[in-house]
Parts: structure tokens; C-alpha cells; sequence
């Protein structure tokens, strides 16, 4: 390998999904030297993870960029997008892969991304904002239920409850509005509950054009059957089978376009990963919310159907020249991800608890051994001392790919079983709805 060639690539943030896009970067055809930023037990086997800078220190990070003659920083949470970290490495000429912060209020407030939505005749559930409990009672009374209250901010996909009952509204709009969410629950939306199925779609934009990456369906409650809490995500699959062409391209003229030039309209021309969560009611969709990143754990699913070199299409959209780039998919591949949790989450569970034989069962997987098709990716995990540690709440994603979801299924859960972690716990239920497709 030519060092002189190697693009130079940062990676912000440390969950399954920026394992997942340093193992897409990884895959490239071109040499890359990886950098993930502060990284995982898992982005530990593909690049350097860098744990002495915290993620909020922009002046650190710019420091790193220019010391490291990175060629380009992917940015993979929420939270450093809606503080500006775009837009402060763009002033000191770092080329960046995300939205800027005014681009990134469609995911860091509810209100706003309403707002765009109402301007640009986005369809979107009927709904009110409200920053005390008095009115908003008085609007939950008169819409029944069930009614989604939200917080404005970011809550870790946490800050959404869909209450069965005045009872369950009135504690949850206290809650919310006393501090449950920090500043993200200053002000809350209540709106209509929507019927249907929900999707996530994913599109990559350059400020000017677009390109389609997939949908993904996610499982948010922790229970089976979608009961319990909501989480971060317990387990997703791709490709959805019950999106056809004239469905994708009405979410396309209705949402996704308007979208856009409405953002384009405010001087906020959106550069990044557009992850619009749906609802689909027949052939009519209805946007839920958007976020400005890829999903966790979405990316798991979406990221290994591109055919196309990963490290190619990102500058593309960096250098605002997707209308330029074929995009290719592996139309054949179906995917599953498993999550594995540790006991208690989404509420308090136990840390630094140690996952025995998981470098020997990553071995053996990479070498075939065992079963093919399937690859382990960290999210709350650390290594120390030679030891694999749970550090978080969702701590492994197992994925499987096969041309059917019941193969994909067997041989995720197969390998889940093999995982020597007994602190740790799974939906057996992913996926299982379309294990006939």
C-alpha cells in the first residue's frame, strides 16, 4: 500500500453506527488510514481510536485535523452537528462530511423542522407546541387519544411518548416539562397519533442534489411486539418489502424535495445524511420527524447494500457533485441487526462488565469459520487491559445478511447465542415480521 495515497479520514462518535461507517470506509478500494474519534472496542480493530479528546472540544478536534493532515471528517452523532461542529471545521478550510447547525435544527428541535414542514406543505400529523401544562391539557382533551407528546430537543430517541389516556399524558407532560430531558423539554409538541407502519429513509445530499440510500425498518420498544419502553433502537432490517417505486417516489415529491428547497429558501442548504422517519397509511405517506445523520442502528442495514465505493461517494457529497455519482445497491441482499443491551436499559444498568469470548468469536467469523455473512459491530464497549468491557446501554450489534430474512434472522441469533455475556439481553422478535419475504 501506497502511504503517500491513503486518504486520512476522521470519524466523530463512538456507537454501532460509526463502527459501521469506518467498516464501509474500510471496504474501499481506495487505502484509507482511519481515525475514529473516540471510537469503540470495535473501530479498535480497523482504525486508530483517539480517546484524549473529548468530542465537544472543537479547537481540539481542529488541532488533530490539521496535525494529522486529515482529508476529510465524518461527523456521526447529533449532538456535535447541532452544536455547530460543521461549520466551525469548514471555517478553518477541514473538509467535513454533515449539515450545518442552522441545517441541523430539522433533528435538534421538533418546532423548527415543524415549521419547515408547514411552510413547504410537507404532510405531517396535525399538532400545537405548548411550554406549560395547563394548554397543553387542554389541546391533548380535545385531540384524545392516543397523542404523541415529544420535547423540542434531542433526547437520545427518548424524548417521544405516545400516551393511551389522560393520565398517562398529564404525568408525561410533567415530566417533560420539570426537567426529565434537560433544556431539550423547554417546550413540547403534541400532536395527532398517526395511523399505519412507520419507515426510515435515508438520502444523501450535497447542498443541491440528492441521492436515494434506502429504507430500513427499526424496532424502538424494548419489549417484544413493541411493548415497554422506548430505546435507542433494539434491531432493524433492510430493505423494507412493503415500500414499491410509486410509494418511494411519492415520499420523494412530497417530502423529501420540499424538504430541501424549503431549506434552501432559508439560506440553509442541507449537506449531509437526510433521515426522514415516516409513516405510511396506504399509499399515504406523512412525515414523523427528521433527523440529520445516519441511524443507529439503520447505518447497520443500510450501509453494506451500496456497491459503490463508500470513500468516493462521501467526497462526491462533500464536494457537491452527487449529481455526477452512479449509485449502485445489492438488490439481492436482505439484512438483519440485533442488538444486544445490557440488563436494565433503557434505565440504569451495570458498566464495565466484561464480554469473555468475543475477539476469539470475531476471529472466526472473519475467517469463515463458523458462518458467513455475519459480522459483530461494537457500540458501548471499550477495551482495557486486553479485556472486551460493556461501557453502555446498547453494547453489540450482530448482522447478518442472506438472500432471505429468515436465513438472516437464524444466523443473526445463532451468533447472538454464541456471544459469552450474560448481562446482556435481546428482542427475539427483529425482523420476524417479514421472515417470509
Amino acid at each position: 500500500m501506497n502511504k503517500l495515497n491513503e486518504k486520512k479520514i476522521l470519524v466523530i462518535g463512538s456507537g454501532g453506527r460509526e463502527n459501521a461507517i469506518c467498516e464501509a470506509f474500510k471496504n474501499s478500494s481506495q487505502p484509507t488510514q482511519l481515525f475514529a474519534l473516540p471510537g469503540n472496542a470495535g473501530t479498535k480493530n480497523i482504525a486508530q481510536n483517539i480517546e484524549n479528546i473529548n468530542i465537544n472540544d472543537s479547537q481540539a478536534i481542529i488541532n488533530f485535523c490539521q496535525d494529522n493532515q486529515i482529508d476529510f471528517v465524518f461527523v456521526g452523532p447529533e449532538q456535535p452537528l447541532v452544536e455547530g461542529l460543521v461549520d466551525i471545521l469548514e471555517q478553518r478550510k477541514i473538509r467535513v462530511f454533515g449539515p450545518s447547525k442552522k441545517a441541523s435544527q430539522l433533528e435538534g428541535s421538533k418546532i423548527f423542522m415543524k415549521k419547515i414542514a408547514d411552510e413547504n406543505q410537507v404532510p405531517t400529523a396535525q399538532y400545537q407546541t405548548f411550554e406549560s401544562e395547563k394548554p397543553a391539557l387542554e389541546f391533548v382533551k380535545k385531540i384524545g387519544f392516543p397523542c404523541v407528546i415529544k420535547a423540542d430537543g434531542l433526547a437520545s430517541g427518548k424524548g417521544v411518548i405516545i400516551a393511551q389516556n389522560l393520565e398517562e399524558a398529564t404525568q408525561s407532560i410533567a415530566e417533560i416539562l420539570s426537567g426529565k430531558f434537560g433544556d431539550a423539554g423547554k417546550k413540547i409538541i403534541i400532536e395527532e397519533f398517526l395511523k399505519g407502519f412507520e419507515v426510515s429513509y435515508f438520502v444523501i445530499c450535497d447542498g443541491t442534489n440528492f441521492l436515494p440510500l434506502g429504507f430500513a425498518h427499526d424496532h424502538k420498544k424494548v419489549g417484544e411486539n413493541e411493548t415497554g419502553l422506548n430505546t435507542g433502537g433494539m434491531g432493524t432490517f433492510a430493505p423494507s418489502p412493503f415500500i414499491n417505486k410509486n410509494l418511494e417516489d411519492k415520499i420523494i415529491q412530497k417530502i423529501i424535495v420540499p424538504t430541501l428547497d424549503g431549506m434552501n429558501k432559508i439560506n440553509a442548504p442541507f449537506r449531509g445524511i437526510l433521515f426522514a422517519g415516516l409513516m405510511i397509511d396506504g399509499e399515504n405517506p406523512k412525515l414523523l420527524e427528521f433527523n440529520t445523520r445516519f441511524g443507529d442502528p439503520e447505518t447497520q442495514v443500510i450501509l453494506p447494500r451500496i456497491k459503490s465505493d463508500f470513500v468516493a461517494l462521501i467526497e462526491s457529497a462533500i464536494d457537491a457533485d452527487l449529481g455526477n455519482f452512479k449509485i449502485e445497491f445489492d438488490e439481492e441482499k436482505k439484512l438483519v441487526c440485533v442488538v444486544i443491551c445490557a440488563n436494565g436499559y433503557p434505565e440504569d444498568y451495570k458498566k464495565n462488565i466484561e464480554i469473555k469470548n468475543l475477539r476469539e468469536l470475531e476471529k472466526s467469523l472473519e475467517n469463515g469459520d463458523i458462518i458467513d455473512g455475519v459480522k459483530i459491530l461494537h457500540a458501548g464497549t471499550a477495551e482495557k487491559e486486553g479485556k472486551i468491557l460493556a461501557t453502555g446501554g446498547r453494547v453489540l450489534n450482530v448482522i447478518a445478511s442472506a438472500k432471505d430474512f429468515s436465513s438472516a434472522r437464524q444466523k443473526a441469533y445463532k451468533i447472538v447465542d454464541m456471544i459469552d455475556w450474560k448481562e446482556g439481553f435481546v428482542r427475539s422478535d427483529i425482523a420476524k415480521k417479514v421472515e417470509n419475504f
